[in-house]
């Protein structure tokens, strides 16, 4: 198939070019900066300078590649603008990737339905953010969380993928939080220093998946054509106080301090104290089952220790 792939250059995206290519397929994948058009040859794919955010931009490079699928990958997490991760000011840190989100989902489904693309893959997260009652791991049945304050805008970025792209009868990927080159760096060194700490009991709950084992399941849903909601997540959503420690373990650091919940808010904000008490894991017995998804790190136990000897290594 010819496949459009828009953050063709991100941490997602150069683990899911180079697969789709070695697949046979016709890879067209876009980035932000023309100074990144020879890592996308070197992937074997067409590369293109897109801005997510125009809406002509993302129309003529959709016409151009007249692709059979369409696979949204576009943050600005990692974005320079952007910088180091922000969590206390999780609203600003994250306003150019919910606008990726918002924005560049309708640019995208625009171009789609104007070029006649019959499909269309998008990035969504199951990370922490189900809805924050009753169990601890949640499926793609239940309900989205109505956010406030400064997560409102994620979840309602969340919210508009899943509406608009189910609407046109595509597909969202719920990834968990990515791990693997270039994903944790940040996170492991804040680790290393001691200051990401356990809040309170650590009972909020995550959910992870290894970049490759995240291409492989996205490659499944082009090839298939799957529409509707799936979970990009390993089979073990665990609470922070397990794997957090587990991390630090990894990566030959001291085990994490320990601060109260109204201590963790007034140093990192409420989303920090949400995240680490509240947050709620995702299963993905969907994406195993109607996808025939088998990830190879089926635990972050076995991924972190991998993934941490190997970057020691290098």
């Amino acid at each position: 198939m010819r496949v459009f792939v828009a953050g063709g250059t991100g941490v997602i995206g150069r683990r899911l070019v180079p697969r789709l290519v070695e697949r046979g397929h016709q890879v067209t994948a876009t980035t932000t900066s023309a100074a990144k058009l020879d890592l996308v040859k070197a992937m074997g794919a067409q590369g293109v300078v897109m801005d997510g955010l125009d809406a002509m931009s993302v129309g003529e490079a959709v016409a151009a590649a007249r692709p059979d699928v369409i696979v949204h990958q576009m943050t600005a997490i990692s974005a320079p603008h952007s910088g180091k991760p922000d969590i206390r000011h999780f609203d600003r840190w994250f306003a150019g990737t919910n606008r990726l989100r918002t924005e560049g989902t309708d640019h995208l489904l625009a171009a789609a339905e104007a070029t006649g693309v019959p499909h269309v893959v998008v990035q969504s997260a199951a990370i922490w953010n189900g809805v924050r009652e009753g169990g601890w791991v949640k499926t793609e049945e239940d309900p989205l969380p109505v956010e406030t304050g400064k997560l409102r805008a994620l979840g309602e970025a969340i919210r508009h993928i899943q509406d608009s792209v189910l609407k046109a009868d595509g597909t969202v990927l719920r990834y968990g939080g990515f791990y693997g080159p270039g994903a944790t760096d940040d996170q492991v060194e804040l680790v290393r220093k001691r200051q990401f700490p356990l809040v309170g009991g650590g009972t909020g709950y995550c959910s992870w998946v290894h970049l490759d084992d995240a291409a492989s399941a996205t490659v499944l849903a082009v090839e298939q054509r799957a529409r509707g909601v799936f979970n990009i997540v390993d089979d073990e959503p665990a609470p922070a106080s397990e794997w957090l420690p587990y991390l630090a373990d990894c990566a030959g650091a001291k085990p994490p301090l320990r601060v109260p919940k109204w201590l963790a808010r007034l140093l990192a904000g409420d989303v920090v104290v949400t995240m680490m008490t509240e947050g709620r894991g995702f299963s993905n017995a969907k994406a195993r089952r109607e996808l025939g998804w088998e990830p190879r790190y089926p635990s972050w136990r076995q991924g972190f220790r991998e993934e941490l000897a190997r970057s020691a290594g290098s």
